[in-house]
């Protein structure tokens, strides 16, 4: 009889024999779908680039951001110059507003001499003479305010008729556009003997006579405040011509309004 001698464990993968060998290492190449492996590399070559190109545009947007600065600092300096150089001529356009309007303010409160005698004269009874005018100086102010008439004002001392003629002359002055109508006042009238005429003498005889008596008077107003350009008609009148035609001149200019 014959018998079967099978031995199975040869048939098993383990107990195949190995190759053996020779020089080298063995490699073994994946098989199947690549595609995870291909995208994967594409990743990992695409990105350090894209980051590459992107630190480059950055740093190429970082230098032209740094010219901007650059140029808008000064652009800035020069804006600041041009900005002190305009505060300056504000400023001295500012004096010299200042300057020009006190020297307006002035001359706004002339009050020529001609005027004022003309207007004297218009004024005057024939039963009035006058012997001396003179300006007063304004009243000084509390320290620190203005004094309330800078104009001054005027002291008129003269003989008259009656005191009835000394009134007249009052009332004819308190109607003038020169003065304070509230402000003109008789501070004196007094009785006294009319002075002799020069060049007159008593007559070479025993007879004495007795000149009539006059009134000395004194009236004192204050000058109006109001500016000359607000007078401009009156003194037209009075044959103010120069300083009519300066004040126009102003208006005209707008330094002086109308």
């Amino acid at each position: 009889m014959y018998s079967l001698d099978v031995n199975f464990l040869k048939d098993r993968p383990q107990y195949l024999p190995q190759p053996q060998r020779k020089g080298g290492i063995s490699l073994k190449y994946p098989t199947g779908d690549l595609t995870l492996l291909y995208v994967g590399v594409a990743v990992g070559v695409t990105l350090p680039a894209l980051l590459g190109l992107g630190w480059w545009l950055l740093q190429g947007k970082i230098v032209e951001l740094d010219g901007q600065i650059t140029q808008l600092d000064q652009e800035s300096k020069r804006l600041d110059t041009e900005i002190g150089n305009i505060n300056k001529i504000k400023d001295e356009t500012k004096a010299i507003k200042g300057e020009t309007q006190t020297l307006v303010t002035v001359f706004d409160q002339i009050r020529p001499w001609s005027a004022m005698l003309q207007d004297l004269r218009d004024r005057i009874p024939a039963a009035v003479q006058i012997k001396t005018i003179r300006q007063t100086p304004p009243i000084p102010a509390a320290e620190g305010q203005p004094p309330s008439n800078p104009a001054g004002g005027l002291q008129i001392t003269g003989l008259a008729r009656s005191f009835n003629d000394v009134n007249d002359f009052l009332l004819s002055l308190q109607q003038s556009q020169f003065l304070k109508p509230t402000e003109s006042r008789i501070v004196t009238a007094t009785l006294v003997d009319a002075p002799a005429t020069p060049g007159v003498s008593q007559p070479a005889t025993s007879v004495t006579i007795r000149t009539p008596k006059v009134v000395e008077y004194t009236i004192e107003s204050n000058m109006n405040n109001v500016p000359a350009s607000e007078l401009i008609r009156e003194l037209e009148k009075k044959g103010t011509v120069g300083l009519v035609t300066r004040i126009r001149t102003m208006q005209q200019t707008g330094v002086i309004s109308k």
